[in-house]
């Protein structure tokens, strides 16, 4: 029975160390060829061929610049990814400038084909301006938000579902809804 338990252990340990690991990148890097006329093709945009490369494939100088704020929101989002950056070509990743007004926000939200992590939030006290700085783990991670795809969906969802499922009158849901 020891023996049995012993093997079954041992074989489930080494199953999840194999389905655990990531597979090798293929190349160093890969910048995009925009014009299609790269020579190689791995993952995402054709690739340059590599002796072509410039400093310029890494570098995006509009991270900088503050975003217009004057909106409903409060807030604007500068996304970044291998359009911007041919450099980031298969990489799966990109990044994100989101700028606050006072009393700003950046509505609920979700990426659903990425995670997101903070890399720098910073408070500008002389303009009353906050700034973050985000990464993403997708070349193109999309954008859901919330109040758009609960009440601004099409086909829109009944008026009785949501005002039972936020617990509120229907006339609340009915005026929410008449903002989109």
């Amino acid at each position: 029975m020891a023996s049995k338990f012993f093997l079954l252990a041992l074989m489930a340990m080494s199953a999840s160390r194999a389905l655990a690991s990531d597979p090798g990148q293929l190349q160093d890097f890969c910048v995009a060829d925009r014009t299609s006329q790269g020579m190689f093709f791995v993952n995402g945009f054709a690739c340059k061929d590599p002796k072509t490369a410039v400093v310029e494939d890494f570098f995006f100088s509009g991270l900088h610049m503050a975003g217009n704020t004057s909106n409903k929101q409060g807030s604007a989002v500068t996304a970044v990814n291998v359009a911007h950056i041919a450099g980031l070509n298969t990489l799966g990743i990109s990044l994100v400038r989101v700028d606050y007004a006072p009393n700003g926000q950046n509505p609920p939200h979700i990426h659903p084909r990425a995670t997101e992590g903070l890399i720098h939030f910073q408070f500008n006290l002389g303009t009353n301006k906050a700034v973050a700085i985000a990464a993403l783990s997708s070349k193109n991670p999309g954008v859901i938000t919330v109040n758009n795809a609960v009440f601004g969906s099409k086909p829109s969802i009944s008026d009785d579902i949501l005002a039972k499922a936020f617990q509120v009158d229907k006339n609340i849901v009915d005026n929410i809804q008449a903002q989109f």
